[in-house]
C-alpha cells in the first residue's frame, strides 16, 4: 500500500478556511491551516486527486527535505545531503523557483543558483554528466523556502499554477484569476441549490467556476498536465482511474446560470471559454448592460461579480456604484448579491449596508468582498436604504 506523505498546498490571504475544508472533504489526513497555505497528509493517488479537484489551490508542494542554513556554504550542503538521481536523471532538465523571507539570504536569484550548483555537482561528481535548467518546460520543478534559518526543499507536483485550468483561452482587461473566482464563489455560500447570475461576466470565469461547483466538476480537468507527470514514478494508471472516479461523482444542475456584459466582445470571449470548459449545456451569455435589466426568475437568485474600477476601466466611479446600488435595490428583490472591488471608497456610494465585508487580495491589490441581501418588498426597504 502506498505510504502517506506530507504536502503544502498554497493558497491566497483569505482562502485558508475553504481550502482546509475542499481537502477534508477530499479524505486528507491531518490538515493545518497555515498562512496563505494549507498543509496535509496523503499518498500518491491522493496528490493526483487533490491537484485534480482543489478549487483554492495554487500549487501543491511535496517536502523532501529541511535544514537549517545561516550562510552559502551551509545552503550548498544541505541541499547536496538530498540524494537527487531519487528525483532526477544526469540527462533531464530541472529548474528552482525560490522564496526567501530572511537577514541571512537576500536575493532569491542567488539562493537558486548555490541550490542549482549543489545539485548539478552532485551529478557531475557521480556520473560525469549534469542535468541542465529549462525554466519554461522542466522535468522537475524544484521548491526552496527559507524563513530566517530554516530551509524547505519541496518538489512542486503542479508545475504551472493551478489557477491554469485550461479552459481559459481568451480574456478582457484583467481577468479574474480562476482560484481567486472560485474562492469567492464557495465563500459566498454557492452550492448550486439556486439560479445564478453574473452580470458583468467579461471573460466567463465567475460562470465556468460556478458551473464546475454546481456539477461538481474537477477544477483542473481541462488542464494538459500536471509536473508530476514527468516524475520517475508517475503512474498512468493510476490517474487514469482516480480521473474516472472523479467524474464519476458528476453530479445533475436544475437551476440556470447566466452571464451579462454589455460589450460584445466580452461576451463572445465568455461563451468560447465556457464552450472550451465543456460547459454550455448549463450556462448562457447575452449581451446586455446590468443597469437596463431586472431579475427574470422566480424564486432565490445567487449573484456574483467583479464589476470594473478605475485601476482598470475609466468609468465615472460614483455614479457607476450608485447604479449597481440602484438595480439591485429596485429590479432585484430575494437576491444575494455578492462582489468584489479593489476600490474601498466606492463602495460608499453603492448606497445599501453590505452584510458582509471580507478582507482578500486580487493581484496584489488590497480588495473586499461585499455582500448585499436584497430583501421582498418592505422589509427591504427598513433594513437596507440609508436614512
Amino acid at each position: 500500500m502506498e505510504e502517506n506523505f506530507k504536502m503544502i498546498a498554497k493558497t491566497f490571504f483569505g482562502f485558508e478556511e475553504i481550502l482546509a475544508t475542499e481537502l477534508r472533504n477530499l479524505g486528507a489526513q491531518q490538515v493545518e491551516q497555515g498562512v496563505r497555505m494549507v498543509s496535509f497528509k496523503g499518498d500518491k493517488g491522493f496528490m493526483y486527486k487533490a491537484n485534480l479537484s482543489l478549487r483554492t489551490a495554487l500549487k501543491i508542494l511535496k517536502p523532501i527535505y529541511s535544514f537549517r542554513a545561516n550562510n552559502e556554504k551551509a545552503l550548498y550542503k544541505g541541499v547536496a545531503a538530498v540524494n537527487w538521481s531519487k528525483y532526477l536523471n544526469a540527462n533531464q532538465t530541472f529548474v528552482i523557483d525560490t522564496t526567501v523571507h530572511s537577514e541571512y539570504f537576500n536575493h532569491s536569484e542567488f539562493v537558486s543558483q548555490k541550490c542549482k550548483d549543489a545539485i548539478v555537482d552532485q551529478f557531475r561528481e557521480r556520473t560525469g554528466q549534469r542535468p541542465s535548467i529549462d525554466k519554461a518546460y522542466p522535468d522537475l520543478r524544484i521548491n526552496i523556502h527559507i524563513d530566517k534559518d530554516q530551509v524547505s526543499v519541496a518538489l512542486d507536483t503542479s508545475g504551472k499554477p493551478l489557477n491554469q485550468r485550461g479552459y481559459r483561452t481568451s480574456t478582457n482587461i484583467a481577468p479574474i484569476n480562476e482560484v481567486l473566482a472560485a474562492g469567492i464563489l464557495l465563500l459566498s455560500g454557492w452550492d448550486g441549490q439556486s439560479d445564478f447570475l453574473d452580470p458583468m461576466c467579461g471573460s466567463g470565469t465567475f460562470l465556468a467556476e460556478a458551473a464546475m461547483i454546481a456539477c461538481n466538476i474537477p477544477a483542473n480537468i481541462n488542464r494538459k498536465e500536471f509536473a508530476f507527470e514527468k516524475w520517475k514514478d508517475w503512474d498512468n494508471d493510476l490517474f487514469d482511474k482516480i480521473t474516472d472516479s472523479l467524474l464519476g461523482k458528476v453530479r445533475e444542475f436544475h437551476y440556470t446560470i447566466k452571464g451579462y456584459d454589455k460589450a460584445p466582445s466580452a461576451v463572445m470571449k465568455s461563451k468560447e471559454n465556457i464552450r472550451n470548459a465543456n460547459l454550455d449545456e448549463y450556462v448562457t451569455v447575452s449581451e446586455q448592460n446590468f443597469f437596463d435589466t431586472e431579475k427574470t426568475s422566480e424564486g432565490k437568485l445567487h449573484i456574483v461579480f467583479n464589476p470594473p474600477y478605475d485601476e482598470r476601466l475609466d468609468i465615472h466611479m460614483e455614479r457607476f456604484y450608485k447604479n449597481i446600488g440602484d438595480t439591485l435595490k429596485q429590479s432585484y428583490p430575494g437576491t444575494n448579491a455578492w462582489f468584489i472591488t479593489g476600490n474601498l471608497d466606492a463602495l460608499k456610494f453603492v448606497g445599501l449596508r453590505p452584510s458582509r465585508k471580507i478582507k482578500l487580495f486580487n493581484a496584489g491589490l488590497e480588495a473586499r468582498l461585499v455582500k448585499y441581501e436584497m430583501y421582498e418588498g418592505s422589509k427591504r426597504t427598513k433594513f437596507q436604504e440609508r436614512s
